[in-house]
């Protein structure tokens, strides 16, 4: 840099745009925000971005995705490796972990690249992806950051696991007391994170070994607010020596999402519906229920009379709860499962969608009064964002912690009974949606942290200066 008429001139290297390379572990739940997060660094900070992806999930919903974001985001996959010598039965935990470890020879390669062709400051590495940032010490990329799509409860749980590796005999399941974090809801041992619930499965000592690796970020972004979780952040903000800094940046949704040319007929539908008067089933883009349970939710809904517009997936024959994880596409007709002349008795009440809904159109519908969710942290935050009150019926990862948190802790939610049988579908979802006590409580704290989460996005809220912040150490 030289002075001109005291006016700073800087080199060809400083007048290029500030670029960051994001490493996405599978999952359209870890694609969604990171790619949410290079749109706004490029919208309000110049920055440019290339996401990375694992040739595992190159599925057409991907694809179609990617090739939907702005021109200053780029993407590239990695090369597929092999995973042959690993067990069949290994937890998708483990097939990350490994899949990645593996790819660092080929990301180091990619990143030294990125460096020659962009002014590279930062690698993003999301929650399973720390160990990536070897490639990024090997290709010299200045800084160091990891991506926490969920909230602070599991990252808090996470960055202690170590700890309670040490102090907590046998497993979480057994245990008679929850287990209390810092500034966190008591989480019972049965519904702590489920890579954890079986300490002999290699998944558990992955998720230690990435509870270590957490350390060696420059600092942690995390897609949550501080008003959905203020005691943790406040527990967090604490410093502690040798744990990166955390800064909430969220809440992190789609937007601008890119929706087939003709509008989905499911919203022409939700025209014709009255106010709040319809709940949104929907289980993620990778979740799918067992077929008992399919049937219980289809007689649960007819009996609580409300109108309701299900996204209906096909069971996995092997009742796995992640059928659809790396491939959102259903493989079969999914409406061939419910019960038998259920269809056809709910036509005038309900709306039964094969496979995929515009989600977030339809949770800012104003026909969408509730939302029965799997408690994947995407959909808690969209409907959050659209101040729609749930009904958490958690499936897998930290869903079931994710439902603790926002019942027991904030409030947002009521918690569907483990038993889920079609009377205790039925109640809930009448609560949640026309209910004098519990759901009038749910329906007045959703709206109270919806302008909380808008509050904080716009000019001097708290994310936006969290942001702003760990921008100005990359510029």
């Amino acid at each position: 840099m030289v002075e001109a008429n005291g006016v700073c001139v800087g080199t060809a290297e400083s007048r290029r745009p500030p670029h960051v390379a994001m490493l996405v572990t599978p999952g359209m739940g870890h694609l969604i925000p990171l790619a949410e997060l290079a749109k706004r660094l490029a919208a309000r900070h110049g920055v440019t971005a290339t996401l990375i992806t694992f040739a595992s999930t190159a599925s057409a919903t991907q694809r179609a995705f990617l090739a939907s974001l702005p021109p200053t985001i780029s993407a590239l996959s990695l090369p597929p490796v092999d995973l042959s010598d690993l067990a069949p039965d290994d937890a998708i935990e483990t097939l990350m972990s490994e899949e990645c470890v593996r790819l660092v020879p080929a990301l180091t390669a990619v990143l030294s690249e990125l460096r020659e062709t962009t002014r590279l400051v930062a690698f993003v590495a999301d929650l399973f992806g720390a160990d990536s940032f070897d490639a990024a010490v090997a290709a010299g990329v200045p800084r160091r950051y990891l991506f926490f799509p969920t909230n602070l409860l599991g990252l808090t749980l996470i960055m202690h696991l170590p700890e309670l590796d040490a102090t907590v005999p046998g497993e979480f399941r057994d245990l008679a007391e929850p287990i209390r974090l810092p500034g966190c809801v008591p989480i019972p041992g049965k519904d702590i994170l489920a890579p954890l619930q079986d300490k002999s499965n290699p998944s558990y000592r992955w998720m230690v070994h990435h509870g270590k690796r957490y350390l060696d970020a420059d600092a942690i972004l995390v897609n949550s607010f501080d008003a959905v979780e203020p005691d943790a952040i406040a527990a967090l903000r604490v410093p502690e020596p040798g744990r990166p800094p955390v800064y909430n940046i969220g809440p992190l949704i789609q937007t601008n999402a890119a929706s087939p040319a003709p509008r989905a007929a499911c919203l022409d539908w939700l025209d014709r519906q009255p106010p709040k008067s319809v709940i949104f089933v929907s289980f993620g883009s990778g979740g799918s229920l067992p077929r008992e349970q399919m049937h219980e939710l289809a007689l649960g809904l007819e009996l609580s009379g409300q109108r309701f517009l299900w996204v209906v997936r096909s069971p996995s024959d092997e009742g796995a709860l992640n059928a659809n994880y790396y491939d959102a596409e259903s493989k079969k007709d999914p409406l061939a499962y419910l019960p038998d002349g259920f269809v056809e008795r709910t036509k005038d009440v309900g709306l039964l969608v094969p496979s995929w809904a515009p989600q977030i159109k339809v949770l800012a519908h104003q026909a969408t009064g509730g939302f029965l969710v799997h408690c994947g942290w995407n959909s808690v935050l969209e409907g959050l964002v659209h101040g729609v009150p749930m009904v958490a019926w958690p499936l897998f990862a930290e869903q079931r912690q994710n439902a603790v948190m926002l019942a027991d802790g904030i409030g947002a939610a009521i918690r569907m009974p483990e038993t889920k049988k079609k009377d205790e579908i039925a109640n809930t979802v009448r609560e949640i949606m026309v209910g004098k006590g519990k759901g009038a409580e749910v329906r007045a704290k959703v709206l109270e942290l919806q302008k909380a989460a808008e509050e904080g996005l716009a000019e001097g809220g708290a994310a936006t200066v969290a942001l702003d912040e760990v921008v100005r150490r990359w510029i």
